[in-house]
């Protein structure tokens, strides 16, 4: 839920209607699909197999939360990794329905327990509870409820491509961090407004336009870190196209990125880079 927190935040401060759908069985995560009037969708929820499903549930406009119960198909199994045949289940909840400080909370990246208070089908209430700082995914389906705790997960925005941006990327997710390779300055600018300081951003490429336009979006998030991959020349570069738009701040940037253990091949980079955020993470 916290990639699509501050769209919906933005929906209930207009007074704009947003669903808010998510697995409860049999998969616990934390993603989540916003669903607006006319059809608009924000976030992703198993790869958008069921997209349509919970789009048509949405578009009843009622006034309190449903189960939505379904079975995988053929055509919706390779989409969402699960066996065709599988019984999934989705709660899909008006946003005026959670309590007020949900999404400030989920800005803020902290960990929650949301209970649905159930009757058969419907909801008739969500309650928040703070989770613990050790809390992890977790779904608990009972008669009159279902729990959902929800934790985040460390982000890596990779701003660029290439042989270091495909072994970064393994690197990350053999810690289960979540992955996005991106490497337009408008989109990474996007990503960063939802950045928190548990994520990181490494930014490399030759071209000192485009690879400056993603350090100064990295700069305007709350990134805990941020890598410039690149030769002294290539920062000092950056640094210049940066001071020419006023921002000489770059104590956060770290540049070239990595811990100096002589890297030389994209994963023995890799290692150097991730193994420095997870330093200046745990600091």
């Amino acid at each position: 839920m916290y990639d699509i927190a501050l769209s919906v935040a933005a929906c209930v401060r207009s007074g704009t209607r947003a669903d808010v759908a998510w697995m409860v069985l049999p998969i616990a995560s934390d993603q989540a699909l916003a669903l607006t009037p006319g059809g608009g969708r924000i976030g992703q929820l198993a790869s958008g197999a069921f997209d349509g499903l919970l789009t048509d549930a949405a578009a009843r406009r009622l006034s309190t939360g449903r189960l939505v119960d379904h079975v995988v198909s053929e055509m919706e199994s390779p989409i969402c990794e699960l066996p065709a045949g599988t019984a999934v289940q989705f709660l899909v909840v008006p946003a005026e329905q959670f309590p007020s400080q949900t999404w400030s909370l989920l800005l803020d990246h902290s960990p929650l327990v949301v209970v649905a208070a159930m009757s058969k089908d419907m909801v008739t209430a969500i309650n928040i509870e703070p989770g613990g700082a050790d809390a992890r995914p977790l779904i608990n389906v009972e008669m009159d409820s279902i729990t959902t705790v929800i934790a985040p997960t460390p982000r890596l925005i990779i701003a660029g491509g290439g042989p270091i941006a495909d072994a970064l990327a393994a690197q990350a997710a053999l810690i289960n961090w979540k992955v996005v390779i991106e490497p337009r300055p408008d989109a990474v600018a996007g990503l960063a407004a939802t950045l928190s300081p548990l994520d990181s951003v490494v930014v490399m490429g030759h071209d000192v336009e485009v690879s400056s336009g993603c350090l100064m979006a990295a700069l305007e998030s709350d990134a805990g870190y941020i890598g410039a991959l690149g030769s002294l020349a290539m920062q000092n570069s950056r640094a210049d196209w940066l001071a020419y738009r006023d921002v000489t701040e770059l104590s956060r940037v770290h540049g070239p990125a990595g811990l100096d253990i002589k890297a030389a091949t994209p994963a023995e980079i890799a290692v150097a880079i991730v193994a420095e955020a997870m330093a200046v993470h745990r600091q």
